[in-house]
């Protein structure tokens, strides 16, 4: 047992602070990293086109943008995106994510270098694809990743710093090729094609830093002392020991009960006395073996789907946000390296509101509570867009509108991470959610087209219903998880043992019994 001795908590305290701090700082750069290399990749094409892609290799009329399309299906139609992150997801924990990760880092890199060899529509639309299918698995092994290192309610907070790499590249992407095609002709290569080279090799460098620097686990952490890391692995370990138990989960009274989690008041540890505890028969992370069950029981987990539809709304203003912003700019006066410089003030307050709402989140133990928060920020934002009759009205909608929507994206990441129990099946949820919430980014593409522009009004007022859309199903989340805990609570889930137990006898799974376990409580 622990002991609740003031000088053993204010040590327990310290290792804690101590861990985390080395986790952070050696884990958190290296994401954000790649992260935003990713998202640089992804809006490369967009900067190329202004200096010279199109009449370079002869597209003409809607060629780029079928292309474009064409790539982005690769990525965000749910079938192909199921094709590769799914796979990807299963697959990780067998080749390892220190591996894996800067594997899909490297290729998709190698193929933006490539993308500034193309010749013609044919070479640019399969490069497109390719580049699609390397980079699916991306987020959602990150997010997988992730959850093998930090607890539950520290996740979202991690999430969010890299994910404010996002608006990082959204903000400088523009600023860094404008500087790239200063080597217009270096080499006999015009300047667009330069873009893709160097930014290309910059992700592939991003790949092998990330090989280099990233633990495997949180046992092989050689930044860690045997200390701390026997200390991470024991605090990791409790925290999940409801979802790892395998075998054995009798009344109290007949077993070794767990000891409390030593980060855990008394009063919190004692939070449901007269129910089931369970056994210390565990299975960790790295000894759980792949079911097709657990597959079954991520797709067909219900708040995947809840969850998965509203990032699809979501994204449809995220992905959009970097097609109107330029006009506003532009419309406003501003050209060249200036116009740039000022698409960067409206991600600057979405950044520290990512940041701090994802601090709230986790201290708080919510995530669905403040997406239905900020959204309505965003939706405000919209509505004034809409409504507006200068560019002047339209660039203060834009903070509105990244102020409501940058900071719910890591909300919603951390939902299915928090409230699903067994590898496989975070696995797959995570996975699943993010292929049905791609097709979000397709929709974007043809909401807001040049013919709309400055104002956009058919576009904004899709992404609104979206965005509205978005916060229905959060709620639909919600009120799911607050009334299953409040049937765990009241004993209508006990059955949930007989049945698993049922299940393991007959050997028809080895998978723990992760979030079906009645003392579960799902994260709000």
């Amino acid at each position: 047992m622990v002991s609740s001795h003031p000088e053993d908590k204010a040590k327990q305290a310290a290792l804690t602070k101590r861990v985390l701090w080395k986790f952070d700082s050696h884990i958190l750069p290296p994401l954000a990293l790649v992260w935003l290399a990713n998202f640089l990749d992804r809006s490369n094409a967009g900067n190329a086109r202004i200096v010279g892609l199109e009449s370079d290799i002869h597209l003409v009329g809607n060629q780029f943008n079928i292309a474009l399309t064409v790539g982005s299906t690769s990525t965000n139609f749910l079938s192909s995106y199921v094709a590769v992150e799914l796979p990807s997801n299963w697959i990780i924990k067998k080749v390892g994510p220190t591996r894996w990760l800067p594997f899909l880092v490297c290729a998709f890199g190698t193929v933006t270098t490539l993308s500034g060899l193309v010749q013609n529509f044919a070479g640019l639309t399969a490069i497109r694809v390719v580049l699609g299918m390397c980079e699916g698995g991306l987020l959602p092994g990150m997010v997988l990743y992730l959850s093998t290192i930090y607890r539950r309610h520290e996740l979202q907070l991690r999430i969010s710093v890299f994910y404010a790499a996002v608006s990082l590249s959204g903000a400088f992407g523009g600023l860094l090729a404008t500087a790239i095609i200063k080597m217009d002709g270096v080499g006999g290569l015009a300047g667009w094609r330069w873009i893709f080279i160097l930014e290309g090799l910059g992700s592939v460098i991003a790949g092998l830093i990330c090989a280099a620097v990233l633990p495997v686990s949180i046992e092989s952490a050689r930044f860690l002392t045997e200390e701390e890391r026997a200390f991470a692995l024991n605090r990791f370990h409790r925290s999940n020991a409801i979802m790892n138990s395998v075998s054995a989960v009798k009344p109290s009274e007949d077993l070794a009960l767990s000891a409390p989690d030593p980060e855990k008041s008394t009063s919190e540890d004692k939070t449901h006395p007269d129910q089931l505890r369970v056994a210390e028969v565990p299975i960790y992370y790295d000894e759980e073996q792949f079911e097709w069950r657990e597959v079954v029981r991520g797709l067909t987990e219900i708040q995947a789907w809840f969850t998965g539809l509203a990032f699809l709304g979501l994204n449809v203003g995220f992905y959009s946000f970097s097609l109107f912003l330029p006009t506003i700019v532009t419309g406003l006066g501003y050209e060249g390296a200036s116009a740039q410089l000022h698409t960067v003030p409206p991600y600057v307050p979405a950044v520290v509101l990512t940041i701090f709402v994802a601090f709230l989140s986790d201290r708080f133990k919510w995530r669905g509570p403040f997406i239905l928060i900020c959204l309505p920020v965003a939706m405000a934002g919209y509505i004034i867009a809409i409504a507006a009759q200068t560019n002047e009205a339209r660039y203060v909608a834009v903070f509105l509108i990244a102020a409501g929507i940058y900071p719910s994206a890591p909300c919603i990441l951390s939902i299915l991470p928090n409230n699903c129990g067994g590898h496989y099946k975070r696995a797959t949820v995570t996975a699943l959610q993010l292929a049905i919430a791609n097709t979000g980014g397709f929709i974007a593409t043809f909401a807001y087209t040049s013919d709309e522009a400055p104002k956009y009004i058919r576009g904004h007022s899709i992404a609104l219903a979206f965005v509205i859309m978005a916060w229905l199903f959060i709620a639909a989340n919600v009120l799911f998880c607050i009334h299953e805990n409040r049937a765990r609570q009241g004993g209508a889930r006990d059955d949930n043992l007989r049945m698993y137990e049922e299940l393991l006898e007959s050997g028809r799974t080895r998978a723990p019994i992760g979030d079906r376990h009645p003392q579960f409580r799902f994260t709000l």
